[in-house]
């Protein structure tokens, strides 16, 4: 199903192995079983792809909007009529259950569907002179060679979302994938080469993470790093990108709390939940991390979402009735269990779950995990667990459950159950997050911003405002007679 990518490298419109010939072998964290072998590239690849990226943007960056456009729209269709295939090596790779998969190529599409229509939408302004001998213009121009680094845990989306808005921009690319999950990110290359992509306009490294990203740092020629990963890494990039004052955009950890009001409806807000903590298995950047009850229904909500997780199924995420897959790697699998030991230690009931998965499989699976008896200095309410274990605290009154919602460095996104809109009105003004959802756990869409405050970034991806990332506003003053 999957060939063995030797020459995985994209440069200038030609794929290639590695300078040294060396490469590395791709695993199916299911069941631990070799699936590929890739090229492991790292400085000289980056520095030839950053020269072709350099050298196509003379062109590509002058073309019109809607040039670009029609690429893009071509290369979103073919993703669409490839979207089962594509589902299944992202599966295999990456291990979330293949409806998720496809859901995920399929919104991957939506994200270049989206931006080749944003393509003919650089918009610049007219601004009117308080001078009667001069003309004011604001001119939208793209900003050059983009550095997209991608993550593991959506492989397919947090590239279109990267690259969707560079093109349609006009900007070129060189794109680092996750060492975890690089095939997808092949396969999406080959489908814009396909669409027509020039030469050049989008270079992928594959290889050895720490050469690749700091290639990009050290060369001026890379005018912004879009990232997507740990706040640790944003905060390096950061301070090594300060050298040649490149711009950043960066979508980093989380840590979300879910309230649910005394009001709520009982039913959708487990159900969605559910849905939130434990969509790929907990290994989201918006998931649930801590869960406010109201005390008035804590029983009633704590039991039902509890039966609910005990309904999942686990297993390979190729199986038609899975529900959870995999993680990602036997450095999440302790984590999660550092994460649990901690909390039992100090006093948390486990509900349900709580230990590993064991079957006949060999990969990273651990059990749903519920909490109740959670307690605010325990680590699953400070730190990203990245895993599937939901901690459980009551709350009585709104002010105090806003405070400690906000009591964290990360402000990535915040949830509300409730039914009324005073309540859902008020409180989201109040949350410190970039995106807050009422009723919805699914924030994420092409049309819409999505990006966090605080230390879960800057900057925003998707939505009209994505294109301003990749865009310089010129101002040009004219001075007539």
């Amino acid at each position: 199903m999957i060939e063995k990518y030797i020459d995985s490298i994209f440069i200038n419109g030609t794929w290639q192995g590695a300078d040294t010939k060396e490469t590395e072998t791709i695993y199916n964290p299911a069941t631990l079983e070799a699936i590929s072998e890739i090229s492991y590239g790292g400085k000289a690849e980056t520095e030839k792809a950053i020269q072709a990226a350099s050298k196509a943007f003379e062109t590509w960056g002058q073309t019109t909007g809607r040039e670009r456009s029609q690429i893009l729209y071509k290369a979103s269709q073919i993703m669409l009529e490839e979207a089962d295939r594509l589902g299944e090596i992202l599966t295999t790779e990456q291990g979330k259950p293949l409806k998720e998969a496809i859901g995920e190529v399929k919104s991957a599409a939506n994200f270049l569907l989206w931006y080749a229509e944003e393509a003919s939408r650089g918009y610049g302004e007219l601004i009117p002179s308080s001078v009667k001998s001069k003309r004011l213009m604001v001119i939208p121009q793209p900003i050059g060679v983009i550095g997209a680094i991608t993550p593991w845990n959506f492989p397919a989306s947090m590239i279109t979302r990267k690259i969707g808005p560079a093109l349609a921009a006009g900007c070129t690319v060189v794109l680092k994938p996750s060492p975890e999950t690089p095939i997808s990110a092949i396969e999406i290359v080959k489908i814009l080469e396909q669409a027509g992509l020039p030469k050049g306009v989008v270079n992928l490294v594959t290889g050895d993470a720490e050469a690749i990203g700091q290639a990009m740092l050290s060369d001026k020629e890379v005018r912004l790093i879009t990232f997507t990963g740990s706040t640790k890494v944003g905060k390096y990039l950061m301070r090594e990108g300060a050298e040649h004052v490149k711009k950043l955009s960066l979508e980093l950890g989380g840590h979300a709390p879910i309230i649910v009001f005394d009001d709520a409806d009982i039913e959708k807000a487990a159900t969605l939940t559910l849905g939130s903590k434990f969509r790929n298995n907990g290994q989201t950047c918006i998931c649930a991390n801590r869960l406010y009850v109201h005390e008035s229904i804590k029983e009633k909500f704590t039991n039902r979402l509890a039966d609910k997780v005990k309904e999942l199924q686990i297993g390979n995420g190729l199986t038609r009735d899975t529900d959870l897959g995999p993680l990602i790697n036997e450095n999440a699998a302790k984590k999660v269990q550092a994460h649990l030991d901690d909390a039992v230690e100090k006093g948390a009931n486990i509900m349900t779950g709580g230990c590993r998965w064991k079957s006949d499989l060999d990969g990273y699976f651990y059990q749903p995990t519920v909490l109740s008896d959670v307690t605010d200095d325990m680590i699953v309410m400070n730190e990203e667990t990245f895993g599937p274990v939901i901690p459980i605290q009551t709350f009585t009154d709104e002010n105090s459950v806003i405070r400690k919602a906000n009591n964290t460095d990360y402000g990535l996104a915040a949830y509300i159950f409730t039914e009324k809109t005073s309540v859902a009105l008020r409180v989201s003004e109040r949350l410190d997050y970039g995106i807050v959802g009422v009723n919805d756990v699914f924030p994420s869409l092409p049309e819409a911003p999505f990006g966090g405050i605080k230390q879960s970034g800057m900057g925003k991806e998707g939505g009209h405002h994505g294109m301003h990332e990749f865009l310089e506003m010129k101002f040009v003053s004219i001075s007539i007679d």
